[in-house]
């Protein structure tokens, strides 16, 4: 397979989990060890390889736009970013990604949520995600953390995994061991026939799910979800210990 060089960096959402702080600004610039959440991710994506990232805006987005061209100014030359404009809509997270195929292209490509952050295990989780696709039995592989380890989650989980990888969706009032760490590799198919405006992924992961193409990578190390102001605490202790 074609190597995979591109990613959508979905950074448009409103954050209201996390306010006060996105009041006055986007969630990804929200601050976690000292650097704004998408600064982290877009480390990842230059270890990974990725050399072009499009970048959605909706919320905050002069800010976005503005904090992302003083990196380039700063030094920062991989990934190239790109922007894709959702002033006029907020699209949630499918819509996003469906305005910017475009610019995507016509090969399968990285996801990855701006605000999500994890401490690396053995292998870096993102090489391990873009080696794992295949796209002949594939039409996403989601990489997904265990709901018991992760740092500041408390949901429900969103996902079971067989013994083949394959993902299987929990289903309501029950609990599922893996979450959705909010990186994927999709390929275009997963989008045909996608319906137009605002609608969440999750819509598309299900119908995947129903067709056997919805598969998934367990996430090595620690998973940190940072969805309240209370949760950054929680998770640069974590990155602490783990340098320590």
């Amino acid at each position: 397979m074609t190597p995979i060089t591109t990613a959508m960096v979905l950074a448009a959402g409103l954050g209201t989990r996390m306010r006060p702080l996105t009041d006055t600004r986007p969630k990804p610039l929200v601050e976690v060890d000292g650097r704004a959440l998408i600064d982290h991710v877009l480390d990842r994506l230059a270890d990974a390889g990725i050399e072009r990232a499009v970048v959605n805006l909706h919320h905050h987005a002069d800010m976005m736009e503005r904090h992302l061209a003083e990196r380039v100014r700063a030094g920062r030359t991989r990934p190239a970013i790109v922007l894709s404009d959702e002033r006029d809509a907020l699209l949630e997270t499918g819509g996003g990604i469906v305005r910017a195929l475009p610019l995507l292209g016509d090969a399968p490509f990285l996801s990855i949520n701006a605000d999500t952050i994890w401490v690396e295990g053995i292998r870096p989780n993102l090489p391990s995600l873009i080696d794992g696709f295949d796209p002949e039995r594939m039409d996403a592989l989601l990489l997904c953390a265990a709901t018991a380890t992760s740092i500041g989650y408390d949901g429900r989980g969103d996902f079971l995994m067989d013994g083949e990888s394959r993902l299987i969706p929990r289903r309501e009032r029950l609990v599922a061991p893996f979450v959705y760490a909010g990186a994927a590799v999709l390929s275009p198919k997963l989008f045909e026939g996608a319906p137009e405006g605002r609608f969440s992924l999750t819509r598309l992961f299900h119908r995947a799910a129903e067709e056997g193409r919805l598969f998934g990578l367990r996430l090595e190390g620690i998973w940190m979800h940072v969805g309240t102001p209370e949760a950054i605490a929680e998770a640069e202790e974590a990155i602490r210990r783990s340098v320590d």
